[in-house]
C-alpha cells in the first residue's frame, strides 16, 4: 500500500489541492456557503479514498504476479493484464523470458557437450598415461626412473582432480554407500603416492582404531587422496600420521603432517574455490581446487571437514563421519 500511494502521490496531491482550493474559495467568497462546500469536499474525499482502495487491489494484482515472476521466471505466475500499459509490460516480459530460456537452453547444451568431450578426453589420455607408467617401470636408471615417476604422478593427479571436478555437479547420482575397510583404502592411496613420498623422505604412521566406516568408496578415496597429496606437498623428511577413532558412535579420521602449516588469515578460506595462499604467491604447484572439491564431496557424504593448523607446526585435517549415516537407512544396511 505504501508503494502504491508513493507511486500515485502526484495524483493524490493534485486531488487534495483541489479540495483545499474549493474550501479556500468558499471561505473568502461570501456568495458560496462554506459548510455545504465542506460537506461536498468531505464526500469527495471519502469517494476518492474508496476509489484508491479499489484501484490498489486491481492494479497491484498484476504487479504482485510480476514480483513472483521475477523470483521464478515462471510466466504462469503473471496475472492477466488489465490496462494498456500492463499489456505492454506483459508482452515485453514474455518475449524476453522466452529469449532467455532459449539462450539458457543453448548454453546448457554447449556446457554439457563440453563436459562430455572433456571427460572423454581425460579417459583417452589415461590410456597412454598407463602405457607410459609401464615403460617407466622398466627403466634401470633409478634416478631417472624416480624423476619420471614423480612427473607422471603429478599429471595423473591433475587429471584425476579434473575428472572429479566435472563429476562433482552430479555427485548425488553417483553415490554407492557400503561398508569400507579404512586400512585397505588408505594403504591403497599411500601406495599410489609411494614414489613421491620416497623422493621427499616421507613416512606414514597408521593408528586405525576404527577400522570401518559406511561411505562411498570412490569419493572417500578422492577426499583422502586430496588430503594426503596436500600433506605430502608441504612436508619434507617427516612422518604423516593417520588416525581413526570412534567417539560416541562417530568415526573420526585425522591426517596430521609436520609441514609448514597454514597462516591464520588463510584458514577461513582454504576451502574456497581457487584459493591458494595470501602469503606464498610464488607457489605455482597449487591449483586451489583440491580442498574445495574435497569439501563438496564431503558435504554430499554428510562428512564434516575441519582443519587445525599453525605456521611451522603442521596441519591436521579432520573428517567427522555422521553418527548415524543417513545413507545407511536408505539402503537398509
Amino acid at each position: 500500500m505504501g508503494r502504491f500511494l508513493r507511486e500515485r502521490s502526484g495524483w493524490i496531491a493534485f486531488i487534495l489541492l483541489q479540495q483545499v482550493l474549493i474550501l479556500f474559495i468558499a471561505y473568502i467568497d461570501a456568495a458560496i456557503p462554506f459548510w455545504p462546500a465542506a460537506y461536498i469536499v468531505f464526500l469527495s474525499l471519502v469517494i476518492f479514498g474508496i476509489f484508491l482502495v479499489l484501484r490498489f487491489f486491481k492494479e497491484t494484482r498484476f504487479y504482485r504476479g510480476l514480483e513472483e515472476w521475477n523470483n521464478s521466471l515462471d510466466l504462469g505466475s503473471l496475472r492477466e493484464p488489465d490496462s494498456p500499459f500492463e499489456h505492454l509490460i506483459d508482452k515485453s516480459i514474455t518475449e524476453q523470458t522466452e529469449r532467455l530460456r532459449r539462450i539458457a537452453s543453448h548454453n546448457q547444451m554447449l556446457l554439457e557437450s563440453e563436459k562430455d568431450d572433456l571427460l572423454a578426453w581425460i579417459h583417452e589420455v589415461k590410456t597412454p598415461l598407463t602405457a607410459m607408467h609401464l615403460m617407466i617401470e622398466r627403466l634401470e636408471d633409478s634416478s631417472l626412473k624416480s624423476n619420471l615417476t614423480y612427473e607422471w604422478l603429478r599429471i595423473h593427479l591433475l587429471l584425476d582432480q579434473q575428472l572429479h571436478s566435472k563429476r562433482i555437479s552430479f555427485l548425488e547420482n553417483d553415490l554407492y554407500i557400503e561398508k569400507i575397510n579404512l586400512k585397505a583404502l588408505i594403504v591403497n592411496e599411500i601406495k599410489a603416492l609411494q614414489s613421491w613420498c620416497m623422493q621427499k623422505g616421507i613416512g606414514f604412521d597408521l593408528q586405525l582404531q576404527a577400522p570401518e566406516v559406511y561411505s562411498d568408496a570412490k569419493w572417500l578415496s578422492f577426499i583422502l587422496r586430496q588430503l594426503l597429496t596436500n600433506a605430502i606437498k608441504y612436508s619434507d623428511n617427516s612422518d604423516i600420521t593417520i588416525v581413526s577413532s570412534l567417539q560416541e558412535g562417530q568415526v573420526i579420521v585425522e591426517v596430521q603432517d609436520e609441514g609448514r602449516g597454514i597462516e591464520a588469515q588463510d584458514l577461513p578460506r582454504i576451502f574456497d574455490k581457487g584459493f591458494t595462499s595470501t602469503t606464498r604467491h610464488q607457489d605455482q604447484a597449487s591449483t586451489g581446487m583440491g580442498l574445495y572439491l574435497s569439501r563438496r564431496a564431503a558435504e554430499a557424504l554428510s562428512i564434516r571437514m575441519e582443519v587445525d593448523s599453525r605456521p611451522g607446526s603442521g596441519t591436521r585435517m579432520i573428517l567427522r563421519f555422521p553418527r548415524r549415516n543417513e545413507f545407511v537407512d536408505t539402503i537398509g544396511m
